[in-house]
């Protein structure tokens, strides 16, 4: 049974008082005459109750909060250490919005499974201390329909309250979810803000899209270990913050990925689908080279081909490359294989003594360089690992190179 399905609609329930009532007699009809409840629930709810329908059967059952196994709950914990820390780094902000709330913030993996929760044990809770132990599973199939779990199914966020919830016994519950996405695009996992008997008094589901967006944002960082990072907005003290857009360039010289923000200012395309060849000069209006030079610190403007006029700063995310675009954790970086370490190694010696002379002849010899390395870059169309292989050397030194004259200027 979908929303597409040809069935009697319920009559007007106007005059009902409460949205509780509505809400109750929806479920009444639909799960016991089948009638759709259109305009009582949204589709989303709806679609995930014919869903839960086939799968368990009977509503009326009780709903069991139930961990994973050990070994499965082990394995998304680490499975998803990137997001995990990128959830750390950005509980004490949840914690102090949600203090004086009845709200409990939650984290799920991409599959459903719980990986992190900020729950208190409130003294009216009897639920929700079974339902945020690490491990439990808060997917459809599990549990029925919850937010957390239509996320996961969906990709999509969603509030879910009250009489809304498949199963009877979770109807005391209250929650809004939202997707976390990773580099390629997919759901990495989901933010579930949820409230035990106490309906929210706020819009729980823009709160829970805001943190969510921030704990991409941590992600996304994180996970471009090889990316020249690009933040923009249309207001320079919005680069620090949750609506900050943001773009990873690969050394390929191509756009490797964007998060939600960066997408709305750049026209609400779908980068992939848009621009084939995912040019950075093309949605940007600057390739590599210039991108990388634009400040760490502070903010230059930068005109979008759009039209648009935005304030902006890059930060290389290359191995050897400097760190520190999000506040948090950095995670460990992956050693250079032993050629390569060896290379870097000799370039670093001769580039210390390069620096410690200061003659006007080797100062005219890093300028050559500095040229030659732009003019190669130009010529392999910004693709930095072209370019080093042309010239005979690392990635690392063209970085080092060209962050040199940036950090100078």
């Amino acid at each position: 049974m979908t929303a597409a399905n040809t069935m009697n609609h319920l009559p007007s329930l106007s005059l009902l008082q409460s949205r509780t009532d509505r809400i109750a007699l929806a479920r009444q009809r639909f799960f016991e005459g089948g009638q759709a409840p259109t305009g009582v629930v949204s589709e989303a709810v709806f679609e995930s109750w014919a869903r839960c329908l086939r799968l368990h059967g009977n509503p009326h059952e009780r709903a069991t909060f139930q961990p994973v196994t050990a070994s499965r709950t082990q394995l998304a914990l680490m499975k998803n250490r990137p997001l995990h820390q990128a959830w750390i780094d950005e509980v004490p902000r949840l914690e102090a919005s949600l203090s004086t709330s009845n709200c409990t913030a939650m984290l799920t993996d991409a599959t459903g499974v719980l990986i992190g929760s900020t729950c208190v044990g409130r003294s009216h809770e009897e639920l929700m201390p079974v339902a945020t132990r690490i491990g439990v599973n808060l997917s459809e199939d599990a549990v029925g329909t919850t937010a957390p779990g239509v996320v996961v199914r969906t990709g999509k966020p969603v509030c879910v309250q009250g009489g809304e919830h498949f199963f009877d016994s979770v109807k005391e519950m209250h929650c809004a979810a939202a997707p976390i996405r990773d580099i390629h695009g997919r759901v990495a996992g989901v933010l579930d803000l949820s409230s035990e008997r106490i309906p929210f008094a706020f819009d729980a589901a823009a709160v829970a899209g805001l943190f969510a967006g921030s704990i991409e944002n941590r992600l996304l960082v994180a996970q471009s270990t090889e990316h020249l990072v690009v933040r923009f907005q249309i207001a320079h003290d919005l680069l620090d913050s949750t609506l900050v857009g943001l773009i990873g360039v690969g050394v390929d010289g191509r756009i490797a990925w964007e998060n939600g923000v960066a997408r709305s200012l750049l026209g609400g395309r779908t980068l992939s689908a848009a621009q084939a060849e995912r040019s950075p000069a093309l949605l940007l209006g600057l390739p590599w080279t210039q991108l990388a030079a634009l400040p760490v610190a502070g903010a230059a403007p930068l005109a979008l081909p759009n039209g648009l006029q935005v304030w902006a700063r890059a930060e290389m995310r290359a191995p050897d490359g400097r760190r520190g675009l999000v506040a948090g954790t950095s995670l460990p970086v992956a050693e250079p294989d032993p050629p390569a370490a060896a290379i870097a190694t000799t370039e670093l010696a001769v580039e210390a003594l390069s620096l410690a002379a200061d003659a006007p002849a080797n100062k005219r010899l890093r300028e050559s360089d500095l040229d030659l390395i732009r003019t190669t870059l130009q010529a392999c169309g910004g693709n930095v690992s072209d370019a080093a292989k042309q010239l005979g050397v690392s990635r690392g030194l063209i970085y080092r190179r060209l962050r040199a004259v940036r950090d100078r200027d």
